[in-house]
């Protein structure tokens, strides 16, 4: 991965590359494309919000504490994750509690 400052660098010279290396190609990539075409400072807040959410949620994921509700408006699963994978999160039931193991 990365390191955290060459990541904010590569953003602030270009957002839609920040926002690829952190969550792949898919829908953030895509809104973050229009948005900086609309204007570059809002492709800027996006993603460093991408972003920002990918290293929240793998920090906390090597605490061991695992976010169960989505972050708003990131729709790659790499990001919600923090990069670390599907089996990181905890599956959630109906009504977004997350599971509870039985003994």
């Amino acid at each position: 991965m990365i390191p955290g400052i060459v990541l904010v660098i590569i953003t602030i010279i270009f957002p839609p590359l920040g926002v690829y290396l952190v969550s792949d190609c898919g829908a953030d990539l895509l809104i973050n494309v229009v948005l900086t075409c609309l204007g570059f400072l809002p492709g800027h807040i996006h993603a460093f919000y991408v972003e920002y959410v990918f290293y929240n949620r793998r920090e906390k994921a090597r605490q061991g504490r695992h976010e169960s509700a989505r972050a708003p408006g990131v729709y790659s699963n790499k990001a919600q994750t923090g990069g670390m994978g599907y089996g990181t999160m905890a599956p959630e039931q109906e009504g977004g509690m997350t599971e509870q193991p039985q003994e």
